[in-house]
């Protein structure tokens, strides 16, 4: 389980993890698996862990006053799952992270953070994953602004194809901010 966590550290860093290295890994990060439709997550509690996804498939989203879903994240194998702001700041969260698939995760405690992060390896992935994140995060505001529904939804299919497979064309309309009608017009003139 925990060796798909270490060649992703080892691909970010571009550095070999040692023996010791990935025991201390081990003894520092928790497997756990979460039935579909579980929650990692919920409005209101405080993000004590981030997850590493080895298997499966998880949602982010909020909740408004009127009961409408609003989908900050997707994510699937290989991706970091947490809610960053209740995490670092131990405030409580206004998302929920629910599992869409059966999934298996490497949990870190919050508590277990530093030390993570004291691994050379480990402190330069985070890093790039950093900022990868922010890139990725001024690319989705810039497209979100600047490009036509059918201009994002065609970004989207670009950047993550795996996952038009993988959730309801609902949750991926709510991600590109777009009502689901339109996406599925948008996908019929596509097929064409």
């Amino acid at each position: 389980m925990y060796k798909l966590l270490f060649d992703y550290i080892e691909r970010y860093s571009d550095s070999s993890l040692s023996s010791e290295e990935k025991e201390q890994i081990e003894s520092l990060l928790v497997p756990k698996k979460l039935r579909k439709k579980q929650y990692f997550l919920e409005e209101g509690n405080v993000c004590l862990y981030t997850g590493f996804i080895v298997k499966g498939a998880i949602r982010q989203f909020s909740i408004d006053s009127h009961g409408i879903e609003y989908i900050l994240q997707l994510a699937t194998e290989n991706w970091w799952i947490v809610d960053r702001q209740s995490f670092i700041n131990q405030t409580p969260s206004k998302y929920y992270i629910e599992a869409w698939e059966n999934t298996e995760l490497l949990v870190l405690p919050r508590h277990n953070l530093d030390s993570f992060l004291a691994i050379p390896s480990v402190k330069a992935t985070f890093w790039k994953m950093s900022e990868n994140n922010h890139i990725a995060l001024q690319s989705r505001v810039d497209d979100s602004i600047s490009l036509s529904a059918l201009e994002r939804y065609e970004s989207f299919v670009d950047r993550h194809p795996d996952m038009i497979q993988r959730f309801p064309l609902h949750q991926i309309a709510s991600y590109l901010g777009i009502s689901r009608e339109t996406l599925s017009r948008i996908r019929k003139k596509s097929l064409r």
